[in-house]
């Protein structure tokens, strides 16, 4: 259920996109809990995110029953949550709103290409993800509530780890720990002077009228998106997580028309013109351009890598400590410089998880890399086209393994509590349900689980 509730505003989002050239026609109640209703296109929308998100394209047997018995303990879960007063905050809505506005800014490439497929604005993307997103943050704060107390022993692990036979148990591949010191390599005055001079000569040539502003960012800037969008970007005063602080607050200082002074920011330099004002959106166009980095100031950061690498050789830190004292890497001291299994969210990935162009490199270093080395200071470009110098700390390398007790005690633990604690939410939905009032649809009434809630219930 947990990946239900983290996505199902998004999936109604696809849904509605996928039939928004067709005719709509009336939608459907296709079950009622309390005093919530779900309708047909809940249960579509997250049948055509399941689809769009298995390796082969096609549905589970029983998906709809499935969905629709995650979305009803959803629903009842949220119920009690709003009974029990259990506190989700507005600004935790709002931080799950801008991830799942930035996800499909990623999905569709930019905001305004999002807006044409989605046929919705970044507001009223917000007002409709709002009141889905608040309801899983409920649910999930309900469910942590029924399931914080469980706990399991050595003795639940090695009984769930002896259960399954052998010849069934998991094989792993190769798994690695990866960390990377970044250092970026900073431009020399007169190289940043130079960005700063060509921005006021485009401005110059704007108000003088000589060149278009849009002609000059197609032709001379260097944000990799302006190939798709022209440098034109919509902007809302409260997407602070989104955008770099100063770009933002530039932007906003403008009025329409009116062109900013060359602008600092941590891609490099930008001129910005304000296009539209509308409440707190503002739709600007830029030009940014990057101060080069010569060959010296490279030679410069390599050499302060050699030392602080040398440093953690020496052991006068440990490489998680130098990272957060000295690496430029805006995750830094969140991470610890650790690269992150997107799909888990932990730091043990597989080497066809180094598939971004920044670290595709790093499978080539891995063959001279034992672990708990370091490498020595290596060039790189990062994902946001900029030229780096990073150390690469090879932490840990495991081998390919069938599952088994030693190696993989942490993860058959985690299996095990996640079992226990999937048992007793479905025990605590047997006691619960009878007391909401709950219809569904002939077409439900089938569903494995949903054919027992409504049995306790008639036994009530």
């Amino acid at each position: 259920m947990n990946k239900l509730l983290a996505l199902s505003a998004g999936a109604l989002l696809l849904w509605q996109t996928s039939v928004g050239q067709q005719k709509m026609v009336a939608d459907k109640i296709a079950a009622i809990v309390g005093d919530k209703i779900i309708l047909k296109s809940d249960i579509d929308g997250e049948l055509m995110n399941l689809q769009r998100n298995s390796p082969d394209n096609t549905l589970p047997p029983n998906a709809a029953c499935s969905i629709m018995e995650q979305i009803i303990a959803q629903k009842v879960m949220v119920l009690q949550a709003e009974r029990d007063s259990l506190p989700v905050s507005d600004a935790d809505v709002d931080g799950q709103i801008e991830n799942r506005i930035r996800y499909f800014e990623d999905l569709y490439g930019s905001r305004e290409k999002m807006k044409e497929v989605t046929g919705y604005s970044i507001y009223q993307l917000r007002e409709r993800f709002r009141q889905p997103i608040k309801e899983g943050l409920q649910a999930k704060a309900m469910r942590d509530k029924i399931v914080d107390a469980i706990k399991v022993t050595p003795s639940e692990v090695q009984k769930e780890y002896e259960s399954i036979p052998k010849d069934s148990l998991h094989f792993y591949e190769s798994e690695l720990e990866i960390g990377q010191l970044v250092v970026l390599p900073k431009a020399t005055k007169e190289m940043e002077q130079y960005a700063i001079d060509r921005l006021l000569d485009f401005r110059k040539r704007v108000e003088n009228k000589e060149s278009e502003f849009s002609s000059l960012a197609i032709l001379y800037s260097e944000d990799p998106g302006v190939k798709d969008n022209k440098g034109i970007y919509v902007l809302n005063r409260n997407d602070k997580g989104t955008w770099d602080p100063d770009f933002l607050a530039a932007a906003f200082r403008l009025k329409e028309g009116e062109i900013s002074s060359p602008v600092k920011t941590q891609f490099g330099y930008h001129l910005i013109q304000c296009l539209r004002r509308q409440g707190d959106n503002i739709t600007v166009q830029h030009i940014l351009v990057k101060p080069n980095i010569t060959k010296s100031d490279i030679e410069l950061a390599t050499k302060k890598l050699d030392t602080i690498r040398t440093s953690i050789l020496e052991h006068k830190y440990n490489f998680g400590e130098a990272v957060t004292k000295y690496s430029d890497a805006q995750m830094a001291k969140f991470d610890g410089g650790m690269i992150q299994n997107r799909m888990t969210g932990g730091t043990l990935i597989t080497i066809d998880q180094l598939d971004d162009p920044s670290t595709r490199d790093i499978v080539l270093m891995l063959d001279t890399l034992k672990p708990g080395q370091i490498s020595a200071p290596v060039q790189f470009t990062d994902e946001q086209g900029r030229t780096g110098v990073r150390l690469v700390y090879l932490k840990t390398r495991t081998q390919p393994h069938r599952e088994n007790l030693q190696d993989d005690y942490a993860r058959i633990q985690a299996r095990t509590l996640q079992k226990k604690q999937g048992e007793a939410v479905n025990k605590w939905l047997m006691e619960k349900i009878p007391t909401y009032y709950i219809h569904v649809e002939d077409e439900f009434k089938t569903c494995g689980n949903i054919s027992k809630w409504l049995a306790s219930m008639a036994k009530q």
